[in-house]
Order: structure tokens, then C-alpha cells, then sequence
């Protein structure tokens, strides 16, 4: 059945859904950001877009329902007194005025002119204080909005914030909810920075991650960091004092409670004065003591903020209206390509060394190939570098200008080509068919061999239990482990002598390596890490060859016209096993061992479809039609595969002229999108869940 445009739009929502929790965790969690903040605003902007379109699509955990962010795991957790919200963005002034002409239109015209309080945005981690009788009880991290990490321990640390509220001249409530951010400033951060690096420890990227990343400190607690963080009040969400009327009295009341507020804070009349604000915050951006990313327009009177209330996620009475990203300029004095734990060739821009954003930056990704050639970026030329949003340097632009002139004064810029050989192990790169990726293919790569002996080493590969993260590094650094096929070399005595590897530990490992030698074939090939290959192509690849001499002598050709396996597959396959570094390495592990019965894949379920399927005979009501799974299922996939495989039909990994149907999931990620896609342009048939029920 045809997929209808609100389908559509539903999928498309759970994709964009999907990868904002990713960058959620990445930015909440792990203090590790892989985008701007204008990059994730634009997705969220998508996805509510998307929802406003079809409001009947809108689910309950979307992320346009809530605040990012989930609390931590490690920490005790406790509600907070009433919910945190995230703000709403404005990009830029029309957008802010539409702000000011919203909320003036559900008041119903009774103010011409609003009255404002303008703070700065501040970037650091949002916490909420809880007093009792002026004493501070418990300070939670933001968490999702609901339910933050108790980290009162940690908090206490902070000289800014008061273990107990000053009296004079403000009485004191018998509870308050402060809330405010905590920040780094930058005289401190650098000051941390250059204290880290004195002891050839890794510097903090920014201060927003050093701030939060300090909150969650379990054990070794840095205190030293601890006492360089400043925490700012800029709300009281329980405790206001009886009369208060307007958000200024309560940035005055928390400064006479003891509070540090932003001396930038102001009260503005009218929408103009709130757009002048910005304007003269950003251009002494750079001369305040610590990072900001915006400005705060807040309604100033609070009887309006309450008639005006608030969504799921955000006040209506308030808005965060964001700085441009900072631009600088610089030189591009060499590219350079590194080899990433995957194989991935990055070609990693070399700048003269520029401060912008806050931070000195020399360094920027270039991402691929296509990336260089459509921004025509060439060593020794002139290039505009940003950080948007303080995350991450971007090569915005090359002036061209510049170019123009040099050249005119005899200078030479010639183009950049990623590297035909790996530079760290001299094995030939690869760039397969339709990816922008171009990859190392060996193996024993050092660069990769630790990502790769960990993958080995998983459930769906040969399963070797106790070879975990930490013992591996030790095999890899001490030199005991320069290629897979070592590892099932190792005897009990070498590994007896690494770090917390006792005599049992030892001879456990050994007995675990000795069993994951008997396997079968779709686990080694999975084991090998070919790209493209999981568990489902593994299985179709076994089933076809019967073993592994004829896939490894098997033409491109003979690999693509197997049902469920598109040419980018079929190439990764022939590329890998057409290195001869690959043979020779899989050639010594079987030499040292690793076996498996040359015979159909032994965990298809016995009788029914399983056995029609390796007699070569197909019944059934789906007999002959081969399904696509992607996205999340009402239910594991495992078991509508097994229930399509009884009804006569296949499962296959990738879509292809060949594939029946795709099945999508409500909840499909980044990779479903592309078999979304893939199906679109093939004019395969995709089914909801609902839709498969009927077939089966």
C-alpha cells in the first residue's frame, strides 16, 4: 500500500525525532557536542514544522514536547519544584518582533508596548537551588525538565552559591527554587587549561563542557575546578516574596539574598529598546568575563507571564534570541589526513593559529573529499573560520579575493587529494560506491585495530568473553597485539602480566579465545568487520557461498545479483577480500584455528520456512517476496522475521530493484531515512507496521 504524505510526515518526524535525542545525550550526557547549537535549532525547527503540519503525528515523547536531556545515570534524582523549560529561539530580528506581536495578540491588544527584562544567555549548565528556611537543601542539574541528578555534593563547592541566603533586608521564605546557570569564566578556564596542560593532561575543549562535565564528578573530584565555576541566579520559581509584581524585583531580591546576577541584566521598554539591547551585548561580546551565546527577552510583569503561560517545553512569555555565529580570518597553511578508529580518512584543516568564539583555534575538520572540493579549499589560501554556537570550528568560506591577489603575486594553490595509500599503515584507500567516506581497509591498521579487536570480540562476532576495553588497550600498547590474528596467540603467562590480570583471569580468557575458535561463517565474517556486512547480510552471504573460499574468490557481479545485495555491498566485499593484507590475516586465523561447518546457517529455526529455504523450495502465503526492516518495531525484529520466513517469505538487509516491501518502524534513524529513500527512488512498496499485519 502507498505511503500517504502524513506517513510520510510521520516517519520523517520519528527521524529527526531520533537524531535530536542522539545530539541530546551527546550535548546533556556526555558533554560532547557533535553540532552547533544553529545546526540542532534547525532540526528542532524542522521537526515542529513538521508537526504543525500534521498535529496529529505530534507524540508525547517528542522532543518538541519536552526539555533535552535526560538526567545521568550515577546520581541520585529528585523532582524539581516545578519544571525547568527550555526557552524558544529567535534568529534574528524579525523573528524576535514576531515574538513581541504574538504575545501582544494574546493578550488581545491591551498593551501597545510591553515592558522587558533583557539578560544575557548565558552558556553553561542550568541548575535549580532548593532552600528550606535559608538553607540550602538540594541543587539539581536541569535532567529532562521534570526529574534532575542530585548534585547538592558538588554544588556546594561553588563559592557563588550561598549555603545560606543573607536576611538583610530581604526576608527569607521558608522555601525557595532558585534557578540560574552555572558557568567557567574564561579567565579561569584558561587559567584550568594551562594548569592541565602543565601536567600533560588534555585541555578542556570549552568552558560550557568544563562546567558541566565538573557537576558530574563522582569520584576524584577536581575540586580545583569546582572553585573556579561561578554560578548566576536569573529566576525564583517558588519563593517570591508577597507583592512582587515584575522579573526585575526578582533579579533584586536574589542579588540581596547573596546571588550573583548578571550586571549586564536590563529593563527594557518596548521591543525596540529590547533589539538595541542585543545589539550592544553582542558588540562587547567578546569583553565580558564569561561565554554567552545570545541575549533573554523576558516579559517583565509577572501577572502576564502567568496569563500567558507556557507549552510542554518552553514559556510563551519569554525567548532566547541568539548571537550569529563568531567569524574569523586566517590562513590555511597545510591539510593533513588522519586515520580515525573506523578507518575513516579525515582531512583535517592546519590553520594559523586564530582566536574566535572564545577559543584559539588550529585546527578544523574538512570532513571528505567532496567537502574540500565544493568549498574549493587549498593550502595557502586565505579562509573564513567560525564557531557556531561555541561548539565546534567550521571552514565556512575561502576569500576568494585574497586568492585572486595572491595568484596575481606568483603564489601557487594547488588542490588537495585524500591520500591514495593509508598514511599510518601504507595498505591502498578506498572510497566505495556511493559513499563520501574514504576508508583504510586493513585490518591490522593500528590506527583502527582497537575498535576493530573490540568488534571482534562482541556478541554478534566471535563473542570472547572478558576481552574488554581496558584489557585490550593494554595488548595493543604493551606490543603483545599488533594484528587480530595475535590475540589467538596469546598465552596465560603474557597475560598474567598486565594490570589487574590475575592467574584465573588469565587462564579464563584463554579458555574463552579457545572456544570462540569454533564458530560459524556469518560470525567471522561479521568478526572481519567488513563495511556494510551485519548480521543479516552475514547470514544471506553464508546461505549463498555455503563457505568462505568461494565469497573471497567471488566477482563483484556474482555478489550483486544475490537478492538483498546492492552493488555499495557487493564492492565493499570484493575490496576487502581483494586486499592482500585481508587474506594473508584471514589466512592465519584460520591457520591458528577458527573454524566452522561449510553448511547453511545452523541457527535458522529447523523445519518450516528454515528447511523449505535450504532445500531451495519457497511455500507459503509470502512464498518468493523478500522484505526490508527498518526503524522500531511494536516488537523485536527477530520475530517478524521469523514470522515472514514461516510464512514463506525473506528478510533482507539492504533495498534493491529486487526487494517486495520495506517494513518501517515509527521510530526510523538516520540509516532507516536512506532505505526510506532508497525504496522512494526504486519504487519499492513501503508498509507500516499495520500493513505487514495484513500480509502475514
Amino acid at each position: 500500500m502507498a505511503v500517504s504524505e502524513r506517513d510520510q510526515a510521520r516517519l520523517k518526524a520519528a527521524q529527526l525525532a531520533a537524531e535530536i535525542r542522539r545530539h541530546d545525550g551527546l550535548y546533556y550526557q556526555r558533554d560532547r557536542p557533535e553540532i552547533s547549537d544553529a545546526e540542532y535549532d534547525a532540526l528542532m525547527r524542522e521537526l515542529r514544522a513538521l508537526e504543525g503540519r500534521f498535529p496529529e503525528i505530534v507524540h508525547p515523547d517528542s522532543p518538541s514536547q519536552r526539555v533535552a536531556g535526560v538526567p545521568a545515570t550515577g546520581f541520585a534524582t529528585a523532582p524539581h519544584r516545578s519544571p525547568m523549560l527550555s526557552l524558544d529561539n529567535a534568529m534574528d530580528e524579525s523573528e524576535l518582533r514576531a515574538f513581541d506581536e504574538r504575545i501582544r495578540r494574546m493578550l488581545g491588544g491591551r498593551a501597545a508596548t510591553l515592558d522587558f527584562v533583557c539578560e544575557p544567555k548565558l552558556d553553561g549548565s542550568g541548575v535549580e537551588l532548593i532552600y528550606r528556611a535559608g538553607r540550602l537543601l538540594r541543587g539539581l542539574t536541569r535532567g529532562d525538565g521534570h526529574t534532575g541528578e542530585d548534585v547538592t555534593h558538588n554544588l556546594r563547592e561553588v563559592p557563588s552559591i550561598p549555603a545560606l541566603l543573607a536576611p538583610e533586608g530581604a526576608p527569607i521564605p521558608e522555601s525557595a527554587s532558585v534557578r540560574g546557570e552555572v558557568v567557567l569564566p574564561l579567565a579561569a578556564f584558561a587559567s584550568l587549561n594551562a594548569r592541565r596542560e602543565a601536567r600533560e593532561e588534555e585541555p578542556f575543549a570549552n568552558p560550557r563542557n568544563a562546567a558541566a562535565g565538573s557537576l558530574r564528578q563522582i569520584h576524584d573530584i577536581d575540586f580545583d575546578r569546582l572553585h573556579s565555576l561561578e554560578f548566576r541566579a536569573y529566576a525564583l520559581a517558588e519563593g517570591a516574596p508577597e507583592g512582587t509584581t515584575r522579573q526585575w524585583e526578582i533579579l533584586e531580591r536574589l542579588r540581596a539574598w547573596g546571588f550573583v546576577v548578571s550586571p549586564e541584566s536590563r529593563a527594557c521598554h518596548g521591543i525596540d529598546e529590547a533589539v538595541a539591547f542585543h545589539a550592544a551585548l553582542l558588540e562587547k561580546r567578546a569583553e565580558l568575563p564569561v561565554e554567552i551565546d545570545g541575549s533573554v527577552i523576558k516579559v517583565a510583569e509577572l501577572e502576564l507571564q502567568r496569563e500567558l503561560g507556557a507549552l510542554s517545553r518552553s514559556p510563551r512569555w519569554a525567548i532566547a534570541y541568539k548571537f550569529p555565529p563568531e567569524q574569523a580570518t586566517t590562513r590555511l597553511e597545510g591539510i593533513e589526513a588522519q586515520v580515525g578508529r573506523t578507518g575513516a580518512l579525515t582531512p583535517v584543516a592546519k590553520l594559523r593559529p586564530i582566536r574566535v568564539g572564545g577559543v584559539t583555534v588550529s585546527n578544523t575538520s574538512l570532513h571528505n573529499q567532496d567537502e574540500i572540493d565544493r568549498k574549493d579549499a587549498r593550502v595557502g589560501d586565505t579562509v573564513v573560520i567560525q564557531r557556531a554556537g561555541d561548539v565546534i570550528p567550521q571552514l565556512v568560506r575561502v576569500d576568494l579575493d585574497a586568492r585572486a591577489k595572491a595568484v596575481s603575486e606568483g603564489a601557487t594553490l594547488e588542490c588537495y587529494r585524500l591520500p591514495a595509500k593509508c598514511p599510518v599503515c601504507g595498505a591502498g584507500s578506498v572510497r566505495l560506491l556511493g559513499e563520501a567516506v574514504t576508508r583504510c581497509p586493513n585490518l591490522d591498521c593500528p590506527a583502527q585495530l582497537k575498535n576493530n579487536l573490540r568488534h571482534l570480540a562482541g556478541r554478534g562476532a566471535l563473542d570472547v568473553d572478558g576481552l574488554g576495553e581496558k584489557i585490550i588497550d593494554q595488548l595493543v600498547e604493551g606490543g603483545l597485539v599488533a594484528k587480530l590474528s595475535d590475540l589467538f596467540t596469546l598465552t596465560q603467562d603474557e597475560l598474567e602480566g598486565l594490570e589487574r590480570m590475575g592467574e584465573k583471569s588469565a587462564a579464563n580468557l584463554v579458555a574463552s579465545l579457545e572456544r570462540a575458535k569454533q564458530t560459524r561463517l556469518p560470525r567471522f565474517l561479521i568478526a572481519l568487520g567488513i563495511r556494510h556486512v551485519g548480521e543479516t547480510l552475514a547470514e544471506i552471504l553464508s546461505a549463498h557461498f555455503g563457505d568462505l573460499d568461494p565469497l573471497m574468490d567471488a566477482k563483484i557481479e556474482h555478489i550483486e545479483a544475490i537478492e538483498g545485495v546492492g552493488p555499495t555491498i557487493a564492492e565493499s566485499v570484493v575490496r576487502f577480500f581483494g586486499d592482500r593484507a585481508n587474506r594473508a590475516e584471514v589466512k592465519r586465523l584460520r591457520e591458528l584455528g577458527i573454524g566452522w561447518p561449510a553448511e547453511l546457517p545452523a541457527e535458522l529455526p529447523a523445519g518450516g520456512a528454515a528447511a523449505s529455504m535450504a532445500e531451495g523450495k519457497v511455500e507459503g502465503k509470502l512464498a518468493g517476496k523478500s522484505f526490508v526492516l527498518t526503524g522500531t518495531l511494536s516488537a523485536p525484529r527477530s520475530e517478524f522475521k521469523q514470522r515472514i520466513q514461516a510464512a514463506g517469505g525473506k528478510v533482507v538487509g539492504s533495498v534493491s530493484k529486487k526487494t517486495s516491501y520495506v517494513v518501517a518502524g515509527e521510530s526510523a534513524g538516520e540509516s532507516a531515512g536512506s532505505k526510506l529513500k532508497k525504496a522512494e527512488e526504486l519504487g519499492v512498496q513501503v508498509l507500516d507496521e499495520a500493513g505487514l499485519e495484513k500480509l502475514l
